[in-house]
């Protein structure tokens, strides 16, 4: 892997330790604030303060499991694509999710400009 791809996966696997936190803070940071999403039911939104608030910390972990497996960056340079697979396990229940997000480094600082997820 190159520097780029190096510095993707990084902030892919904390973004994976910041579900199972859950850390808000770490979503506040990477996510742009006109980051488009595109949720499993294939309408976008503009919604970074709905994920901020949906990874506030509560009595108990809303995940106690999250694997990632077949990561995969691209490099574009300024930006990067990702894909991967996300397990995530509550006490009740798991679900199985594919993921795209594209990263874009401004201002010196990789961002999440848009994502997607998919059964």
């Amino acid at each position: 892997m190159n520097a780029v791809q190096d510095d993707i996966a990084a902030l892919e696997e904390r973004l994976r330790r910041a579900e199972l936190g859950p850390d808000p803070k770490f979503f506040e940071e990477v996510l742009a604030e006109d980051v488009v999403l595109v949720g499993q039911d294939g309408q976008p939104f503009f919604a970074k303060r709905k994920v901020v608030e949906a990874h506030q910390p509560g009595i108990v972990p809303k995940f106690t499991r999250v694997e990632v497996s077949d990561l995969k960056v691209v490099d574009h340079g300024t930006a990067a694509v990702v894909t991967c697979t996300g397990t995530y396990e509550s006490a009740q229940a798991s679900v199985t999710l594919k993921f795209m997000r594209v990263w874009v480094k401004k201002n010196n600082r990789w961002q999440i400009v848009a994502g997607s997820v998919s059964n």
